[in-house]
């Protein structure tokens, strides 16, 4: 009881909340209404106010990756089938043994690529352990500790864990979703789409390698190629520019030639090597992800923050498997606000 300024009496009252918790069904007294709170327990952690996702567009999202997917399993049918039509036959009127190597590095890419393609589209992203909730007997101290319950699926969600919308279900460590896979990028196909990545950036620049040494033969030769080599030795850097310019030049020029396979060898090119700066772009994104511990999603949840985790090679040798020894022979790089810290 406090005395006012006026004379009167202020009563200050401490209401008392009672809820449940969803992990281990206790009942629990707050001491006021907490729409977020935790329970001392399990650990869970229960949200009384949850936002739903609107899930209206489900299906057109779902048509929409399958889309996706088509047109990428058409591109590569496309780049495997039109590199072995226009350069094929002539990289065996060049040479027997040319040819032969070539096939046999077109047959190894085009069944990596395809098969990684296959199990990153069609293999389970990561399914959450099942782990009993609800019952106070069942449910040890900290057995659920920083869980969350997902409305959508109607079961608990660890920390690395997370819903998608479009594949409408729990992803384990989920990375984010490719729609050009039609499918999340998780626990259990991550490994498949860091090996389809590395298979398909391997695969386009080779493509791209093969459609310029394929064109250099079959293109016409310059009127002035002697005139263009002779200059090339007592040339300055401007007069290289100007050589070369006038090559190109040439060379398109002459592009009225070109037959049916000429472009479409040119369009490979163009394509094959578009794609693979792409995708040395992501496979890069994701190797130094990994190589942080992080996965997308929770590097996006961590930006702001102090705790950056540990990054090591470590991580990397840990997600292919690879034997732990390897990692006393390779550098690992702390977290320098962590190292400077006072």
């Amino acid at each position: 009881m406090e005395e006012s300024s006026q004379g009167s009496f202020v009563t200050t009252i401490n209401e008392e909340y009672e809820t449940i918790c969803w992990g281990c069904g206790l009942n629990l007294v707050l001491p006021s209404y907490a729409p977020v709170f935790k329970c001392g327990w399990c650990g869970a952690i229960t949200n009384q106010n949850p936002v739903r996702v609107e899930t209206r567009n489900f299906g057109l999202r779902r048509f929409r990756d399958r889309c996706f997917v088509v047109i990428l399993a058409v591109f590569m049918l496309f780049v495997i089938c039109g590199g072995i039509w226009a350069a094929f036959p002539v990289v065996f009127s060049i040479s027997l043994a040319c040819g032969i190597f070539h096939s046999v590095v077109v047959v190894s890419l085009a069944i990596s690529t395809l098969s990684t393609f296959i199990l990153v589209a069609f293999k389970c992203a990561g399914k959450p352990i099942d782990i009993l909730y609800g019952t106070h007997p069942g449910v040890g101290s900290g057995a659920l500790n920083n869980y969350t319950f997902c409305h959508h699926c109607s079961k608990p969600k660890s920390p690395r864990t997370h819903h998608c919308r479009t594949c409408g279900m729990c992803v384990l460590d989920m990375d984010h979703h490719c729609p050009f896979i039609g499918n999340c990028v998780g626990a259990g196909n991550h490994k498949n789409f860091i090996a389809f990545l590395i298979s398909a950036v391997i695969s386009t620049i080779y493509a791209s390698v093969m459609c310029v040494y394929t064109l250099i033969h079959i293109l016409p030769p310059l009127e002035n190629q002697a005139a263009y080599a002779s200059d090339m030795p007592h040339a300055n850097s401007v007069s290289v520019l100007r050589v070369v310019k006038n090559i190109i030049l040439a060379y398109i020029a002459n592009a009225i030639f070109v037959s049916v396979r000429g472009l479409v060898l040119v369009y490979l090119f163009v394509a094959s090597f578009s794609v693979a700066i792409g995708l040395s772009v992501l496979l890069w994104q994701q190797l130094s992800y990994i190589y942080e511990g992080k996965t997308y999603l929770s590097h996006l949840s961590s930006q702001g923050s102090e705790e950056d985790g540990e990054k090591s090679c470590g991580n990397l040798l840990k997600f292919f498997g690879c034997p732990l020894l390897i990692e006393r022979y390779l550098p690992t790089v702390r977290n320098l606000r962590k190292r400077h810290k006072t």
